[in-house]
């Protein structure tokens, strides 16, 4: 589901096995949980397969760039927002604003700023976003086009 403004959104609960002792989540698992999104939008929000990108097709989406805002902690038993938007859309690369929310206040507890940038997986080189994912980011994200 996305919003009015474009943003591609997951409902997520705070499980124990994303917890540090403290009881509250260690921070490398927000990364997991946001790449999990990423493979959402790909495969739900823009209709495509990510199973299909990287191991068919083998076109990579690395991170190239990260970074993170910590602001409020989650705890589990938490239920949470992961949202993603693409901010900026360029010929091999795009910025995406992923974060993590508490869905009823708009509480961010954790935002981040990703660039990725599509690869080739044979030879780890830049190559240009494929037609169809350019097509489908476009038409949820008009003003990008």
């Amino acid at each position: 589901m996305a919003d009015g403004n474009n943003e591609f959104r997951r409902p997520r609960l705070i499980r124990f096995s994303d917890c540090d002792p403290a009881g509250i989540v260690f921070y490398p698992q927000y990364f997991v949980m946001l790449n999990g999104l990423v493979e959402d939008w790909v495969n739900e929000g823009l209709g495509l397969s990510y199973h299909g990108l990287v191991a068919q097709r083998r076109i990579g989406l690395p991170t190239v760039k990260l970074e993170a805002d910590f602001r409020a902690v989650s705890r589990m038993g938490d239920q949470v927002t992961l949202g993603l938007t693409v901010e900026r859309l360029g010929s091999r690369s795009m910025t995406l604003r992923v974060r993590c929310f508490e869905p009823v206040s708009g509480e961010v507890r954790m935002q981040m700023q990703q660039v990725l940038v599509t690869t080739s997986l044979e030879t780890h080189r830049a190559v240009a976003i494929p037609d169809d994912m350019r097509a489908a980011i476009v038409r949820n994200a008009p003003e990008l086009g």
